[in-house]
């Protein structure tokens, strides 16, 4: 299986590994068998610049397979990795002035939390819903996959019980792509809606009027400052792993930024195919890397400069500054103008 950099690059807070680490040790299981194969030991996960990658995470879900008799494993961990674990992306969703926000801001900054899965939300008529999909480095195993989907529908039940009345945010229903288990005592317990199995996607559907619900710690500023914090965060992110990385730090030093995906691709001596194929690995596209360096380049201009609308949109890479103003009120939700 192709191997990507961004998997094996140390940059995360063992907070979840921590978290699997103590279920299974409940169980009389040694720190040993459960961290084998990731070069972690216990006295490292105890120690604070302790950082680990998401192909150890994965290392570890594979022992707790291997080694775990007990179904309800992947439940018990979803449910005690508090948002505050997350540290500013976590503080970002609490302080979340409404629920559509809270939404917004889970899945725009969804990669700075251990990403095992990729994560987008949609509305329908009277429902909003989580929809999950794995990344193709696990999805060569089907017990992996389930293992995996548990614990995060479990997190997103519970963590959504934190900030609203529990009593509010019960979950309609969730679609399962795989074929129902053996211990469904364990979905009633921990998720609590009714179930659909061997479905074409993973979703959690809620009631849609839960949207306009405001979590007990909303702030408006203090949300605004969070999640400019992970933006910068986010960036730093993007801008140094993997192939995403290489292809953000192209554009951002081609003039006018507007190199197409063809360019970009022959600099990195591949076919855009293979660009294509390998950003989607990374759960990203050059669309969005694009978009990203657009934006980021535009605020920079706005915090720091006196230039005007129509330089700053030259300079990013838009021929007109009327187009500029409408991306950059679709990248930020706000003009051009209001954010200086």
């Amino acid at each position: 299986m192709f191997q990507l950099p961004l998997w094996n690059e140390r940059r995360y807070a063992p907070y979840k590994l921590t978290a699997l680490v103590d279920v299974l040790r409940e169980q009389g299981i040694a720190d040993e068998a459960i961290l084998s194969g990731t070069g972690l030991s216990a006295e490292s996960l105890a120690r604070p610049e302790t950082l680990t990658s998401v192909r150890q995470y994965i290392a570890v879900c594979q022992n707790a397979l291997h080694l775990s008799k007990d179904p309800e494993t992947p439940f018990r961990v979803g449910s005690r990795i508090p948002l505050s674990a997350y540290g500013m992306y976590g503080f970002a969703l609490v302080c979340s002035p409404t629920i559509r926000e809270y939404f917004q801001v889970a899945v725009k900054y969804h990669r700075l939390a251990t990403p095992l899965l990729s994560m987008s939300w949609r509305t329908d008529k009277d429902s909003v819903s989580w929809i999950l999909a794995m990344n193709p480095v696990v999805t060569h195993q089907n017990s992996l996959v389930r293992f995996i989907l548990e614990q995060q529908l479990t997190q997103l039940t519970t963590h959504l019980k934190t900030v609203v009345e529990p009593e509010r945010c019960r979950p309609l229903r969730a679609a399962l792509p795989y074929p129902a288990p053996s211990y469904l005592h364990c979905y009633k317990r921990y998720i609590g809606c009714d179930l659909s199995f061997d479905q074409p996607v993973c979703e959690l559907t809620y009631p849609k009027p839960l949207l306009f619900e405001k979590p007990h710690m909303a702030h408006r500023l203090s949300s605004a400052l969070m999640r400019d914090t992970c933006d910068r965060i986010l960036g730093e992110v993007k801008t140094s792993t993997g192939v995403a990385g290489e292809v953000y730090q192209i554009i951002a030093s081609t003039p006018g930024h507007s190199p197409t995906m063809e360019m970009v691709a022959k600099e990195l001596a591949m076919t855009v195919r293979t660009l294509h194929r390998k950003l989607l690995l990374e759960s990203t596209s050059f669309t969005q890397i694009l978009d990203d360096v657009r934006c980021n380049l535009a605020k920079e201009y706005l915090r720091s400069t006196k230039l005007t609308m129509e330089d700053i949109s030259e300079l990013v890479g838009f021929s007109e500054a009327a187009n500029f103003r409408h991306a950059f009120r679709r990248w930020t939700g706000s003009t051009p103008a209001h954010f200086r």
